[in-house]
């Protein structure tokens, strides 16, 4: 199961569009902080692409510096390294 939850801070304003075939599209950055052991504290920037009626909601009802919590999935990072 491929499940995460992320609570973080928007970096800018979601930018919405429209495809080709319509369907529109949102896309936005969450600041999730990173705790560590030490004094320094760092954030991880995840972007965030959410589709149709989600798309539209989301466009529609977040603010850049708005607190979000989203669930979702991560995508598979697939590499091709040539076998040597």
């Amino acid at each position: 199961m491929n499940k995460v939850f992320l609570l973080g801070r928007l970096v800018r304003d979601p930018e919405i569009r429209t495809t080709q075939s319509g369907k529109m599209v949102t896309t936005f950055t969450l600041a999730v902080d990173r705790f560590g052991g030490g004094k320094d504290n760092n954030a991880d920037f995840i972007t965030i692409v959410t589709w149709e009626k989600l798309a539209e909601n989301c466009g529609n009802s977040l603010t850049k510096g708005q607190r979000a919590m989203v669930e979702g999935r991560l995508p598979e990072k697939r590499s091709l390294c040539p076998e040597s």
